[in-house]
């Protein structure tokens, strides 16, 4: 096959059968979400930037809402999805969010390109039970009625359950509701470049910029195709990064000449803002566990341009002896659940379970375990997770101040924007989807004794 007639036979693919391709991939053969849809959307970017959003968008949506277009097909379908053929089960999936979720699509395209698709993939003998189930859903349902907040927002049970006891059921049910809505994307200003002029480049290559009100650094941006494409993120002068992220630094508080220990960096958006609050004095070195990690580090170094800021490889569970309370600052923004960003993950909420976050909390306490030796007297450990769990976070740092020389800084006035909890007096700070402009995220300050 010639590259001519291979690229002619491949622009026939549809944003759908794109989109179908991916949640193959995700729900049938255990792919993550985020890693598929940047493969498959890196393979088609030749593929008109409307067909590409639609399958990016079909993608999301379906992951984020599995539960409730599942039930709804249930309804409808006397096989239900669980006894159907993969292809079938996911093609339903696709027509289902649409009618259900998309107003903008007609039924009528919803459900014909869900046919063309059954006859695409070889099962033109089951496009009449296609048809039949998404025309009867179209015309019922108004009718479905969710049997509970987890079918009706699409969280598994047992973690509504567990956020309902930390912090009561209107929370629980406002967080899992919050990750249903749309978020633009999120990234930092370095400050190296004018906001003016980033913010220029960025309109001029059609890209819809906001600002996060309080701060002078965050952006929204919503309309663009390919992030690699932006001018302004080639040239380092934005870094994709949650506002939740950033109060990481903040709270730190570094001064000039401080040298700063990022212990689990990659891919490396912390280390990077330390670096430029640091204002090109002193020193970050950002580890992590394996060279993959560590080289994501570095190409955003390069791409940044900072020179204060190093990376390496290394295992954040085993002891640096020549490490031992050198560092003004240490970063333990350790491995989580990530239940705070199922916003832009959704899939992890049907990955996680609770003999892992145990797991996790435990490791958590293994690598605060080594690395709070790396602080100097009078320095400070920020603790840090994307999660919303007691275990990992609150929990976590109480242990660490009851096992460690270390006492909790007052971070209250520190923050810009709308981040001001009475927690922050005692150094911690859980953020909720809801409640905050971020995802979901934890933060704790503390001080070593002298």
């Amino acid at each position: 096959m010639t590259n001519s007639t291979s690229r002619k036979t491949q622009a026939a693919v549809t944003g759908r059968e794109l989109a179908l391709d991916m949640l193959l991939e995700i729900l049938e053969k255990g792919g993550f979400c985020h890693i598929v849809k940047r493969q498959a959307l890196s393979k088609y970017q030749y593929l008109p930037k409307k067909e590409r959003a639609l399958a990016s968008r079909l993608t999301d949506g379906v992951v984020e809402r599995l539960l409730s277009v599942d039930y709804a097909i249930n309804q409808i379908s006397n096989t239900k999805t669980a006894a159907m053929k993969p292809v079938i089960r996911n093609i339903l999936r696709l027509g289902a969010y649409q009618i259900l979720y998309m107003d903008k699509i007609p039924v009528s395209a919803a459900c014909n390109e869900a046919v063309k698709l059954t006859v695409k993939r070889h099962f033109a003998g089951l496009k009449g039970f296609v048809n039949g189930v998404l025309r009867s859903l179209a015309r019922e349902k108004e009718t479905i009625v969710f049997p509970d907040a987890s079918i009706g927002l699409s969280m598994p049970q047992w973690i509504l359950s567990m956020w309902e006891k930390d912090y009561g059921r209107e929370t629980a049910e406002n967080i899992a509701a919050a990750f249903l809505e749309e978020r633009p994307t999120c990234v930092r200003l370095n400050s190296k470049v004018a906001m003016e002029e980033t913010v220029a480049s960025l309109e001029k290559q059609g890209v819809e910029v906001s600002a996060l009100e309080g701060f002078r650094d965050i952006l929204y941006l919503k309309g663009y195709d390919h992030l690699e494409d932006l001018e302004a993120f080639r040239n380092g002068a934005i870094q994709v990064q949650d506002v939740s992220s950033s109060l990481v630094c903040r709270a730190a508080s570094p001064k000039t000449g401080d040298f700063v220990l990022d212990v689990c960096g990659a891919p490396g958006g912390k280390s990077i803002h330390m670096a430029d609050l640091l204002c090109g004095t002193g020193m970050v070195e950002s580890r992590d566990l394996t060279w993959q990690k560590v080289r994501l580090i570095e190409d955003n170094i390069e791409r940044t341009g900072f020179s204060n800021i190093r990376a390496r490889e290394w295992d954040a569970r085993v002891p640096d002896a020549e490490m031992k309370e050198k560092a003004d600052i240490v970063l333990a923004d350790l491995p989580c659940s990530g239940l705070g960003i199922i916003g832009r993950k959704p899939d992890i909420k049907y990955r996680a379970s609770a003999k892992g976050l145990e797991d996790l909390a435990a490791l958590q306490r293994e690598i605060l375990s080594v690395v709070w030796e790396y602080v100097k007297p009078g320095g400070r450990l920020v603790y840090s997770t994307c999660t919303i769990n007691r275990r990992e976070n609150e929990d976590n740092a109480e242990w660490f101040l009851e096992q460690f020389p270390f006492e909790p800084e007052d971070i209250s006035g520190r923050l810009e924007g709308q981040f001001c909890e009475q927690s922050m007096k005692r150094g911690m700070l859980q953020l909720f989807p809801d409640r905050h402009p971020s995802d979901g995220f934890f933060l704790a300050v503390f001080r070593r004794n002298v």
